[in-house]
C-alpha cells in the first residue's frame, strides 16, 4: 500500500511537471508577432516594456475577462458579429484620442457556452495608417476595409458613407457608423495565441466558431 502511494505521488509529480512545461511552451508564442522578422529585433528592454504593457492592460480589463455585461455597462456595444477564428467585436464610442494601453476601444470576445458565457480574448486598437512608431513593442498590424456598421453587429464593406444602405441588409438594424479603411492591432492578452500576440486570427478559438 505504501509503495502504491509512493508511485502515485511520483506520477502526480511527473504529470505536474509535464503540464507546467506545456504551459511554458506557449509563453514565447505570446510574445511573437505573426511575422518572425517583426520580433527579430526584440531586446531585453523591449521585453521588459512589453511585460509592463501586458500587466497594465490586464489590470485595466480584468473586470471584463468573463463578464461581457460589465463591459456593456461601461459603454461597449456590438461592433461585429462573430468573425471566425477571431470573435465578436465590441466597441466603446466614448474612448478616443491617442493610444492608451489601459483603454482599448475594442474588446474581442469568444462566446464559449450557452447563454451568457463569454471569454475576453483580445484587446484591439485601430489606426488610419500604420504607425511609424508602433505603440507596443514590435507590434504588427492587420487590415479592415472601409465599411458601414449597424446596431446589431452587421457590417457591409463600402467605399463611402453615401454608399451605405439605410438599414442593415437582411436584418433591418439601424445604421451605426461608417469608417474608412483601417489598420488593426490585436493584443491577445486574455487567451493564448500560437499565431502571435498581435495576430488577427487565433487557431485556438476555432472550437468556439459558431457560438
Amino acid at each position: 500500500m505504501k509503495m502504491q502511494k509512493t508511485r502515485m505521488m511520483r506520477l502526480a509529480g511527473v504529470t505536474a511537471l509535464v503540464l507546467t512545461a506545456g504551459l511554458w511552451a506557449l509563453v514565447p508564442a505570446w510574445g511573437q508577432s505573426s511575422s518572425a522578422k517583426g520580433m527579430a529585433g526584440m531586446t531585453g528592454t523591449g521585453n521588459a516594456a512589453l511585460t509592463k504593457d501586458i500587466a497594465a492592460a490586464r489590470a485595466a480589463t480584468a473586470k471584463y475577462a468573463t463578464n461581457l455585461d460589465a463591459a456593456k455597462a461601461d459603454g461597449y456595444q456590438i461592433l461585429t458579429k462573430e468573425i471566425p477564428d477571431m470573435g465578436f467585436h465590441f466597441v466603446n464610442p466614448n474612448i478616443s484620442g491617442g493610444f492608451d494601453v489601459t483603454k482599448p476601444p475594442i474588446l474581442v470576445y469568444q462566446h464559449t457556452g450557452p447563454g451568457d458565457q463569454w471569454q475576453l480574448g483580445a484587446l484591439e486598437w485601430v489606426f488610419t495608417s500604420i504607425p511609424k512608431n508602433p505603440p507596443l513593442p514590435n507590434a504588427t498590424f492587420g487590415f479592415f476595409p472601409a465599411a458601414c456598421h449597424y446596431m446589431d453587429g452587421t457590417f457591409v464593406p463600402e467605399p463611402s458613407k453615401a454608399d451605405c444602405p439605410t438599414t442593415a441588409p437582411g436584418t433591418g438594424a439601424a445604421f451605426f457608423f461608417w469608417h474608412p479603411k483601417l489598420y488593426t492591432m490585436h493584443f491577445w492578452i486574455w487567451y493564448p495565441n500560437p499565431a502571435g500576440l498581435y495576430s488577427g486570427m487565433n487557431p485556438l478559438v476555432a472550437p468556439f466558431n459558431g457560438g
